[in-house]
């Protein structure tokens, strides 16, 4: 058996709430540069690995990659952003892009 496995429920929780303030720190620290609070969008990437997308209240935007969701959506809320369940609507509108994510987004086209 693994350490995984043999973790009790308080060991991985405690863990989880670690790696959260870890990462919340560094998403409280983007969201003041922009503006002070900010949304966020907690998706999987695949099976061990969870991005947070966030955009500060002027329209920058920024990710960070957590563990897991759960840790992601700890670290989000944390940092005092407000949760969104996808980028549609109002908060898409949000998203300033400028030069470099459109050439990014274009690849070799540009």
């Amino acid at each position: 058996m693994s350490s995984a496995e043999t973790a009790t429920p308080a060991a991985s929780d405690a863990r989880t709430e670690r790696r959260a303030k870890r990462i919340a720190k560094h998403l409280s620290s983007f969201a003041r540069e922009h503006g002070g609070g900010g949304d966020a969008v907690v998706e999987y990437v695949g099976s061990v690995a969870t991005r947070i997308v966030v955009v500060g209240a002027d329209g920058a935007w920024g990710d960070q990659v957590a563990p897991s969701y759960a840790v992601g959506k700890r670290a989000a809320e944390l940092a005092g952003l407000t949760l969104h369940d996808d980028f549609e609507g109002e908060l898409g509108l949000k998203v300033k892009t400028g030069p470099y994510e459109w050439k990014r987004m274009a690849g070799i086209q540009i």
